[in-house]
């Protein structure tokens, strides 16, 4: 087995293009879902950008709202979740254009879409869930 810079960099490579593949495969579940829900102005790079985008606001809103209200333990991280959710759709909402109803479905409808494409896969057989 090799050792070594070559490796290594061999490997972050992999990642990253694990990672650009994940990206298209996500922005085009949701350019797919914000076509079918109407809004006009879907195409997969804008929802590549609203996937990465979406994802860093979301955490962000996520870990303000966790931290501030520590002090009410079980609901802090459930307001959190709420929080993560808005931040995520306002993304959406702003890099499609669109209004919050039609955004709120986009991304239920992604994760549908998403959810089942990997159940077909598994039925498959071509990939496995653990």
């Amino acid at each position: 087995m090799p050792y070594g810079h070559g490796f290594v960099y061999g490997l972050g490579a992999a990642y990253f293009l694990g990672f650009l593949f994940s990206l298209f495969i996500a922005g085009f579940f949701l350019s797919l879902a914000a076509y079918l829900v109407g809004i006009k102005e879907a195409s997969t790079l804008k929802a590549m950008l609203a996937i990465v985008g979406g994802g860093i606001v979301g955490a962000i809103a996520y870990a303000v709202v966790a931290v501030l209200l520590i002090w009410i333990a079980p609901m802090n991280v459930l307001l959190a979740v709420v929080a993560f959710i808005l931040a995520y759709v306002w993304v959406i909402k702003t890099i499609f254009n669109t209004d919050w109803v039609r955004a709120f479905l986009a991304w239920i409808l992604a994760a549908i879409i998403e959810v089942v494409v990997v159940g077909l896969l598994v039925l498959l057989g071509l990939v496995a869930l653990a």
